[in-house]
């Protein structure tokens, strides 16, 4: 749990008496590849961390799926709509890696938080930065062209080409498959 501890203290200072009131709330789960964390339907009780592996955050509009996120390692994630507002979810939360992740369910959040202001600021601060996450996606398929999401993404998560199938690159980046490959032929002959 050293690498969740880290996280944690990424956000705000955390004294050692509260990080271990804290962290004994967490449970650690494993999944294997194409098993399901969340479908539509489901209500959303837990945040997660991912310790290990990759999921992939989608929906299915029309009979394709829309992918709006990967989530990899030392990162907190959840569908965070359903999940503040306690409504069932429309999205699919899939790994697409064997995968380890920690747990807290938000019960347990709320005593972390009444417990101590170092942890609640914390909290508030990692919901934050996931919706600006959620809000800059958004603004770089309105704002960028295909090739500019491409190289943005190849440059600042590379590994990701070799996590997951092209074909939900391409959904992440707004393209359709063989819109992708063009790009990529069109960059390799440069």
């Amino acid at each position: 749990m050293k690498d969740l501890e880290q996280k944690i203290r990424s956000f705000t200072p955390v004294s050692d008496a509260d990080m271990e009131f804290g962290l004994r709330f967490y449970r650690k789960e494993t999944f294997n590849k194409g098993d399901f964390l969340v479908k539509p339907g489901q209500y959303i009780h837990d945040f997660y961390f991912m310790r290990q592996g990759c999921v992939t955050y989608y929906t299915i509009e029309e009979g394709v799926a829309r992918v709006m996120e990967f989530y990899t390692e030392n990162t907190f994630f959840t569908d965070l709509y359903p999940y503040i507002e306690e409504i069932p979810s429309e999205s699919y939360l899939e790994f697409t890696e064997d995968s380890v992740i920690y747990t807290i369910s938000k019960a347990d959040a709320l005593k972390v938080f009444d417990h101590s202001h170092a942890l609640e600021r914390f909290g508030r601060l990692s919901m934050q930065k996931a919706y600006i996450n959620n809000f800059r996606q958004i603004n770089r398929i309105k704002n960028l062209s295909n090739q500019e999401r491409y190289l943005q993404l190849l440059e600042k998560r590379p590994s990701l080409f070799q996590r997951v199938p092209q074909y939900m690159i391409a959904s992440y980046l707004g393209l359709t498959p063989v819109g992708l490959s063009k790009i990529r032929k069109r960059l390799s002959k440069k």
